[in-house]
């Protein structure tokens, strides 16, 4: 067991949708399984005081709130500018902070670790400010280190000249208590408020943000699907709406198969084992995906996943998955009846999937993150 000095940890709560984002469903998952370093580690976590509740509800943890206000223009200012200096006066040894569109790393003299969970290549095509994105590699750059969930995006920062050194890949962890193979589910709806689902469907479990999400795509797949088998089967569309969720819902009113197409809006992660349980199949069409949680908490969950051969999917489903090229819908329709009718390479994917899940634990993943820490305090 590694040891340390007793260290006082500030992690950042700025900005990640009030726990909603995935990100900060990430820190509540790290927060709950922490317990292993708070022998020699203080963890105090700072933020609005609205989310004090969110992440500061761990009896372990500090919580310091302090006056903010909400939107992208101050999670900006807030990193660019004040965070160097709260991190010192409140003594910390090392910032805990995500890395994305709104919030780049602060170059303070505290150490900082930075946590990236997003394609950050895609995140500068994002802006149009030439300014800006010089910035956030530059600060990038700065960071002491860099935790990351996958290869893909370690290989990602390093195409943008970030040194390979301080990139540390960190695998997420699954919650296997509440995502298992379920066998002795027989009701013809799934009823988790406050919705009532009727059997057979098939998820996509994310958000409906950016476009590259394709769940414009996904919808003309499935509306070929259907149109060419007459399957029963609906597709669920479950996440927070954003940005491109109008293109989705005006993709799902233009089809002929509308009534069988549903978007859920916000879902609450701790209802979503119920609804992959229940369905036939996890489709996943989305381009931009560094992490892929969703797809795991499916393999585990006992349901074969069917993917885009883009981004990190393919690393972390360790090819168990029936890929499709995202870009192309009739690919996705055959996809979608191969896996509903071949039941050999259903049950394959389905056993296949179990077991890989079974390698990602929030036991790895906090004592890869105390490795880092370790490296980072005492250097």
């Amino acid at each position: 067991m590694l040891q340390y000095l007793i260290m006082k940890i500030g992690i950042d709560t700025v900005g990640l949708n009030h726990g909603r984002s995935s990100m900060g469903l990430y820190l509540i998952s790290v927060l709950s399984n922490l317990n292993v370093l708070n022998d020699d580690v203080q963890i105090e976590l700072f933020g609005s005081e609205v989310d004090r509740y969110t992440f500061g509800n761990e009896s372990n943890y500090t919580y310091k709130s302090f006056l903010s206000l909400e939107g992208s223009v101050f999670e900006k200012f807030w990193h660019k500018f004040s965070m160097p200096g709260f991190a010192r006066r409140n003594q910390y040894d090392i910032v805990f902070y995500r890395v994305g569109i709104n919030c780049y790393p602060f170059t303070g003299k505290v150490k900082g670790i930075a946590f990236v969970h997003e394609i950050i290549s895609e995140t500068l095509k994002e802006l149009d400010n030439f300014s800006l994105r010089k910035n956030l590699i530059k600060s990038l750059k700065k960071a002491t280190a860099i935790i990351v969930s996958s290869e893909y995006i370690k290989n990602d920062l390093i195409s943008l000249g970030i040194k390979a050194e301080k990139i540390f890949v960190v695998y997420i962890g699954i919650d296997h208590e509440h995502f298992y193979h379920r066998s002795d589910i027989t009701d013809d709806t799934v009823v988790v408020k406050p919705f009532a689902i009727k059997r057979p469907f098939l998820i996509y479990p994310s958000s409906v943000t950016d476009e590259k999400k394709n769940h414009v795509k996904l919808i003309k797949g499935f509306s070929e699907f259907k149109k060419k088998t007459n399957f029963p089967h609906r597709l669920v569309l479950a996440g927070s709406e954003g940005k491109g969720a109008k293109l989705a819902r005006k993709a799902a009113s233009n089809s002929e198969f509308m009534s069988d197409i549903f978007l859920t809006g916000y879902f609450p992660h701790q209802n979503l084992s119920d609804l992959l349980s229940c369905s036939e199949a996890c489709i996943f069409p989305s381009k931009i995906e560094g992490v892929g949680l969703p797809v795991l908490e499916a393999m585990a969950s006992g349901i074969p996943v069917v993917c885009a051969n883009a981004g990190a999917l393919p690393e972390i489903t360790a090819g168990n998955a029936l890929f499709f090229d995202p870009d192309k819908p009739e690919q996705i329709s055959s996809c979608i009846e191969r896996i509903l009718t071949d039941s050999e390479l259903k049950e394959k994917l389905v056993e296949n999937g179990i077991e890989r899940a079974k390698s990602f634990t929030w036991e790895k993943n906090i004592e890869q993150m105390r490795s880092v820490i370790h490296s980072i305090y005492e250097s």
